[in-house]
């Protein structure tokens, strides 16, 4: 009964955010409360929230100060370079800029954390998304799904749980996988190629010229994306582009309408990062912003102290260095609050979410019916099934769920037909790429949030390229011999 429940509270989930029947807060809180209940564990509904809570309670912290201290960067101009050198290397090219952010987002990976990721591909990529009216949904798609791939380095966190639970060296699993991850970045490279083909077809190409000419004269008239009927004299072959861009890129409907809520009339926000005489900037202290940012990651990469605890200072040192008086301070502040606001809410919610899911013990009746699902024919194939659940599996569990109970039980049941538990490891990994938007994962409301992308849109966009991906690397792992 309870793996039952389990599916179709995810279910549940699943389709009403996807049909916008309710908000993913709302729905992370509502729905696991009414299952709760369902199971006949209601009067325990306050324990499992307090320690889902307690569970995700330093990645909120580490949201909440990450999000200023970025914000505060992009304010003081220190990602102008980068957002001016993409558009001048992309030409406006909606195909060049897709692909730039598939790769800003894989290099940005290095540091090991998705937020961070997102953060800092977002606020590089979203006022040329914005200025050329291209699809947001396709950002955050090829930005997931990227960082999904490199998410598998082993100080990302998958593969050292799996090391973790099998017991096993991380470099022995990681190190043999290079080659079937390098097939996977080579195949988010190339869909990032078809969707940019898609946009380009879509808006036409632009010149820099025309880009940065409306940079305020006409600011107003170009700059609301879905407005019905956008300039065309920042266009060229637009191909009737004018109807707006509420249609995705691949005619799904999962637009990028999204962007557009709660923006103020005239109003663009999004272009702070190509505004060159904003009020915020510091361009004295630009060496002093990037020395900073660098050490953070730095400090990050090699673990010197809890990353929460490095984004506290950091956007403390931030503030304090950048916006010395407190009016000052306090309008950043500010500024950033709603970004701050509903990510940090939208983790906590997802800790009612995770805290019932496994207080009740759903987790632990799909995981065994699953496993128990297998064939006994295909134990000699054990590494093959490994891969091929990884993909469902790690999008409707958080990892440490899949790593720490299902995994070794896949690896017990490999070893009785002789299939090493060094091939259950790298296959358990190739679900990674789709794991990366699952609603279970804190990053990707930092990444939807800053896109300003609903997450359904998201969502429906995304899982289909995501699990292609993910098929891509298992196939390679055994064209290699890996898996």
């Amino acid at each position: 009964m309870l793996t039952i429940l389990g599916f179709a509270m995810i279910a549940t989930f699943l389709v009403l955010i996807m049909l916008k029947k309710m908000s993913p807060i709302a729905a992370l809180v509502l729905i696991p409360a009414l299952f709760c209940v369902a199971v006949g564990q209601g009067a325990k509904l306050g324990d499992y929230v307090i320690e889902g809570v307690g569970n995700l309670a330093p990645t909120a912290a580490m949201l909440m100060f990450a999000i200023v201290y970025f914000g505060v960067m992009i304010d003081v101009g220190l990602f102008d370079p980068i957002v001016r050198g993409i558009l001048r290397f992309c030409k406006a090219d909606p195909m060049r800029i897709v692909v730039g952010t598939a790769v800003l987002a894989a290099i940005v990976s290095l540091d090991g954390d998705g937020s961070t990721t997102f953060m800092i591909t977002v606020s590089a990529m979203y006022p040329l998304y914005k200025r050329l009216k291209m699809s947001m949904v396709v950002m955050t798609g090829v930005a997931a799904t990227a960082n999904g791939v490199m998410n598998t380095l082993p100080w990302g966190g998958p593969t050292a749980r799996a090391a973790t639970a099998l017991k096993l060296d991380a470099g022995d699993i990681f190190v043999p996988m290079i080659p079937a991850l390098g097939i996977g970045l080579v195949a988010v490279l190339l869909l990032a190629v078809v969707l940019g083909r898609r946009e380009r077809k879509r808006l036409g190409m632009l010149t820099l010229d025309e880009v940065l000419a409306t940079e305020t004269a006409t600011e107003s008239e170009t700059v609301l994306v879905g407005a019905g009927g956008g300039s065309d004299r920042t266009r060229k072959n637009s191909g009737g582009a004018g109807t707006g861009t509420g249609a995705g890129a691949d005619g799904d409907g999962a637009g990028d309408s999204g962007p557009d809520e709660g923006e103020g009339e005239g109003e663009d926000e999004g272009f702070k990062g190509l505004d060159p005489n904003r009020a915020t900037l510091r361009p004295k202290l630009y060496w002093f912003n990037a020395g900073l940012t660098v050490a953070l990651l730095t400090a990050m990469i090699m673990e010197l102290m809890p990353i929460p605890v490095l984004f506290l200072l950091g956007a403390a040192l931030a503030l304090t260095v950048n916006f010395p008086h407190m009016p000052d301070q306090r309008a950043r502040i500010a500024a950033h609050a709603d970004n701050v606001l509903n990510v940090s809410g939208m983790v906590f919610a997802a800790a009612v979410f995770t805290g019932v899911l496994s207080g009740t013990g759903m987790v632990e009746h799909m995981a065994d019916w699953l496993v128990g699902a297998i064939p006994d024919g295909m134990g000699p194939h054990m590494a093959i099934v490994t891969g091929i659940l990884s993909i469902p599996l790690t999008y409707f569990m958080s990892n440490d769920g899949f790593y720490f109970g299902v995994v070794p039980v896949l690896a017990e049941a490999g070893a009785a037909h002789g299939v090493s538990p060094l091939e259950i490891a790298r296959a358990s990994l190739v679900g990674q790429p789709l794991h990366m938007s699952s609603p279970l994962v804190p990053a990707v409301y930092v990444l939807v949030g800053m896109a300003k992308v609903e997450f359904g849109d998201h969502t429906r966009f995304t899982v289909k390229w995501a699990a292609l991906t993910s098929l891509v690397v298992l196939c390679a792992g055994l064209l290699f011999g890996i898996i």
